[in-house]
């Protein structure tokens, strides 16, 4: 009886998607002129993420204390509004708020927060930008700062959201940055303040008595955090008025980027080299390396092909590993649970290697005559950790249906993750009973 619902649910919400994709058969947008040459203005977006998921939980998972081996449930990854506005000639202003991962788990009633408050002032325009406020102009790759509204598979890259909600508020901080355009290369620098680990929304991960060579995240006063990225474009110009970054231009664009980037913070993470010792405090570093290829493959009949791939180096120091997983559908384990913990957790950011890829395929644009076309996808992430003996491998195959582009979009992914328990050695190893979980998602975008 519980499969036929769930079954039902998932057609409940194919038939949703005819009837929203209504909503966004235009490329247009709206924007309110402020002055007679339509040189200033302002505009307003907004964007909807619903999910529809079966997960498969990690060993020992419970829900309030009750063991549970799988769940369904619906959720809002994601609901977001954002107001901009080009005030005067070098003035522009933005700002984004909403909610994330609302889920039956959650609390009820969620306020929506800020993501970003922002002014900056273009010095000489589309060269050299300065701004304040909280903002996500961050360091690394390109990735590190996502358009939400335009990735190409299911979920962000969160692979190459290193510090998510740890010392950021969802990859924002508070600080100044500067970015922009010098010929073929586009930059952006900033400094900012991390916030506290000791504010962070999740169970501080503060270093536990008597562990020893494993890092964690330091209590102490943050130092400023510093980050950059610079990437090359060969062929067409992205616009990067805004921090975040598309992941699919659907063919609209002919994109060839090689990046570079870093970020680092003193004193960030803190150790002991025995039980007895004290405590040693020690940088965070990160680097990274990508390349974003985008590109039609025949106007007429509107093929295009996306390719992404980026490696990574991060120095949490030593042995740090962080699991995570959006939206958990649990929130406790009993005696038969593993290193990854409830729910969807997995072993996500580390101290080590990562190596991030992704491909995706846009058919025909009439493949589906007026109802759009479809976007077949796989993303790979492959991660050499100092505290797993091997690496480990998570990946996502799925499709888009692109009912408007961006703007109505039904997307079916299947993950598959490891699981983790500690070895004989100081090492991790996989679990023998169960070695990896998966999980199905079916997720209705909106934006206008």
């Amino acid at each position: 009886m519980k499969k036929i619902l769930q079954i039902l649910l998932l057609a409940g919400m194919i038939v949703m998607a005819f009837v929203l994709s209504a909503i966004a058969q235009t490329d247009k947008e709206v924007k309110l002129f402020l002055n007679e040459e339509q040189t200033h203005w302002v505009k307003g977006t907004g964007l909807g993420q619903i999910w529809v998921r079966y997960t498969d939980l990690n060993p020992g998972s419970t829900i309030f204390g009750t063991p549970k081996d799988k769940t369904f449930d619906v959720g809002l990854r994601r609901v977001r509004y954002q107001v901009m506005g080009q005030i005067t000639d070098q003035i522009f202003v933005y700002t984004q708020f909403g909610i994330n991962s609302f889920g039956s788990l959650s609390g009820r009633k969620p306020g929506l927060f800020l993501h970003d408050v922002t002014a900056e002032y273009a010095v000489v325009k589309t060269k050299f930008n300065l701004g304040a406020g909280l903002h996500g102009w961050n360091g690394t790759v390109r990735f590190s700062s996502s358009s939400v509204g335009s990735i190409l598979g299911l979920d962000l890259p969160y692979i190459e959201e290193s510090t998510n909600d740890l010392t950021d508020q969802f990859v924002r901080k508070l600080g100044i940055y500067a970015h922009g355009q010098l010929g073929g290369l586009n930059y952006r620098v900033s400094a900012s303040n991390p916030f506290p680990i000791q504010t962070a929304l999740s169970p501080v991960p503060t270093l536990p008595e008597n562990v020893t060579n494993t890092a964690y995240f330091s209590t102490a006063a943050p130092a400023l955090n510093y980050q950059g990225y610079f990437f090359w474009q060969f062929w067409d110009r992205e616009t990067t008025q805004i921090p975040y970054m598309t992941g699919t231009y659907l063919g609209k664009k002919r994109v060839l980027n090689i990046g570079a980037g870093f970020s680092t913070q003193d004193h960030a993470v803190e150790y002991r080299e025995s039980g007895s010792s004290q405590v040693l405090q020690k940088p965070l570093n990160q680097f990274g390396l990508d390349l974003f290829y985008d590109t039609p493959l025949n106007k007429q009949t509107g093929t295009a092909l996306t390719v992404y791939a980026a490696v990574i180096d991060y120095d949490f120091g030593p042995n740090y590993l962080r699991v995570a997983g959006a939206m958990n559908p649990a929130n406790g384990v009993n005696q038969g649970g593993t290193f990854n913990g409830p729910g969807n957790n997995i072993p996500l950011i580390g101290t080590g290697q990562v190596y991030y890829s992704q491909i995706g395929y846009l058919m025909k644009k009439d493949l589906l005559g007026k109802l759009g076309t479809l976007q077949p996808y796989g993303q790979l992430i492959l991660s050499d950790y100092e505290r797993v003996e091997k690496p480990l491998a998570v990946y996502d195959i799925g499709i888009n249906w692109l009912q408007a582009g961006h703007r109505s979009k039904l997307s079916l992914d299947y993950q598959s993750r490891p699981v983790l328990t500690q070895g004989t050695s100081e090492k991790l190893i996989k679990n023998a009973a169960d070695p990896r979980k998966g999980m199905l998602v079916l997720q209705y975008q909106f934006s206008f």
